[in-house]
């Protein structure tokens, strides 16, 4: 059922920026322009950063990229942990018109060199722990001219922070217009190779005009932090767009987000909007390390990147007092289209659509459903959709679809028009000819009080048909055994119809995930095709 959303069309909020507009130069000169030349922008693990020394950075920057002499609508490849220089390189290049392609930290060289042939980049930015996995693909790349690392290791490349300190800041910023191409961020993709999702200067000025200052409200005062890293669409609005759009201090870690970690940046900096996944926040719950509510000053959570389970809801605002706001994002689309709210959040649910962009459910036909309760593939019409993929015509058409783009998630819409995730559109099992979804076999499982994680797969049985197999990861490991395999399906017999319970259990020490914390069922399933 299409939800409609009167009181903004998905073209208004676009058309209120000017045509002639760059994001990078309108988002450091309205800080600037409020009175926060000297204000904490950033806090990293090498000092705080003012708003001030942002800018500088960033000019000059643009500056270095003028002396290498890349041209305007050339891609740099940006490769960095999270620090300060993440988003130096970042605005820099859309301040200098460049066009960065900022690319996950944990892939592999085979994923570098398709990445860097692939959207041609000139120039390569990367932190000095990464360097070794680019070694063997700077040479091999026809377009790849220079390279700078970021760090006191160089390898023997031209250092950032020297570049950075013979430049002019200059105030020269690229005649950009909205609708010109502003970077890529490549799908991390659960099959073949990634694909760079091209998006202009307005989607990220639109991504906080429609969801953050309406759903988050964020302030200048407010400390942010989260745990998905810059280069993902979400950790890019998280970390960058919505805490600078209204001037607050973001904090930046280089390492990888334990609990052990997180809970430190929550108490020490006194963070007080907080963004994970769902597997993070069920770990921290479980964690030793997690600190008591009176130790924290969280004031909004908010949760991305595979849908949330009621009982991890239900338990992290019983212990900390602050509902987590669920919401469902893509690298398509930039960020959070579908969200809960402040003061309404059903957990179970994804919430409703964020105003400014529409929602509607279709069948296997490709027909959008008339009646709510019924399961569709969702699709959204918004202004933030990417142009395309790069270099992948035939993909781009099977996505986006005028403008509807294509989300792949199985979703129900309620009678109260809360929509409510079912599985992506490759999980969903036919179990005795009735659809099961995995998340809420997951769900359930995950609120058994052993359970830490778990994750549903199509697994054949003997007749080679199809039934749901749990991989459990549990709290307290020594417990597994068959007896407690036993109580786990009981358990779910007593919550589901009796087709969905899993009809065999696994236990493991871990599963396997993306670098966002995202379960990678697709390698699961690949067992299960070996069989």
């Amino acid at each position: 059922m299409t939800i409609a959303q009167p009181n903004l069309a998905p073209g208004a909020a676009a058309d209120a920026i000017p045509r002639d507009y760059n994001f990078a130069a309108d988002i450091l000169q309205r800080n600037l322009d409020a009175g926060r030349a000297g204000k904490p922008a950033y806090i990293d693990q090498r000092r705080s950063w003012t708003y001030g020394e942002l800018a500088e950075r960033v000019a000059r920057f643009a500056h270095v990229l003028r002396t290498l002499g890349i041209r305007r609508e050339e891609r740099i490849l940006i490769c960095l942990l999270d620090g300060i220089d993440w988003p130096t390189a970042f605005l820099g290049a859309i301040k200098a018109g460049v066009v960065p392609v900022p690319v996950n930290t944990l892939l592999t060289e085979d994923d570098y060199r398709f990445m860097l042939d692939d959207c041609r980049a000139r120039l390569l930015i990367v932190s000095e722990e990464l360097y070794p996995k680019f070694a063997k693909a700077i040479g091999a790349t026809g377009n790849l001219e220079h390279v700078i690392v970021s760090g006191e290791n160089t390898h023997g490349r031209p250092r950032f922070e020297d570049l950075l300190a013979a430049a002019a800041a200059d105030a020269a910023t690229a005649a950009t217009v909205r609708d010109d191409i502003c970077f890529w961020l490549y799908t991390s993709g659960s099959t073949g190779k990634p694909k760079g999702a091209v998006h202009t200067h307005a989607d990220l000025r639109l991504t906080d005009e429609l969801y953050a200052k309406p759903i988050l409200g964020i302030a200048e005062n407010d400390v942010c932090y989260s745990v998905a890293k810059l280069f993902f669409a979400y950790g890019l609005g998280n970390a960058l767009t919505f805490p600078m759009s209204a001037g607050a201090t973001t904090v930046l870690l280089a390492q990888r987000p334990t609990p052990d970690a997180v809970a430190g940046i929550l108490q020490k900096h006194h963070v007080t909007v907080f963004y994970a996944v769902p597997t993070f926040y069920a770990g921290f719950l479980a964690s030793a390390a997690a600190p008591r509510r009176a130790e924290t000053r969280l004031r909004r959570c908010v949760s991305a990147g595979e849908a949330l389970p009621a009982d991890v809801g239900r338990r992290w605002s019983e212990r900390y007092g602050v509902d987590i706001l669920d919401g469902l994002g893509s690298t398509e689309m930039l960020h959070i289209f579908l969200s809960n709210r402040a003061g309404e959040v059903r957990y179970g649910t994804t919430g409703k659509p964020v105003p400014g962009y529409e929602i509607r459910l279709v069948d296997d036909d490709g027909a959008v459903l008339k009646t709510r309760g019924a399961m569709g593939e969702l699709q959204v019409r918004g202004p933030t959709s990417a142009v395309m993929y790069w270099n992948s015509r035939e993909q781009s058409r099977a996505t986006f679809l005028g403008e509807w783009t294509r989300s792949g998630d199985k979703y129900i819409e309620d009678e109260d028009g809360y929509f409510v995730y079912c599985g992506r559109h490759d999980d969903m099992l036919k179990v005795s000819g009735m659809y099961v979804s995995p998340f809420e076999v997951e769900a359930v499982l995950q609120s058994h009080l052993d359970v830490l994680e778990a994750a549903v797969v199509g697994w054949p049985d003997d007749d080679r048909l199809i039934k749901p197999k749990a991989f459990v990861v549990l709290k307290s490991p020594e417990k597994a055994g068959d007896a407690l395999k036993r109580a786990l399906q009981d358990h779910c017999r007593q919550k589901l119809a009796a087709f969905k319970y899993p009809r065999s259990i696994e236990f493991r020490r871990e599963l396997p995930k993306t670098a966002t914390g995202k379960i990678q069922r697709f390698k699961l399933r690949a067992e299960a095709d070996a069989k």
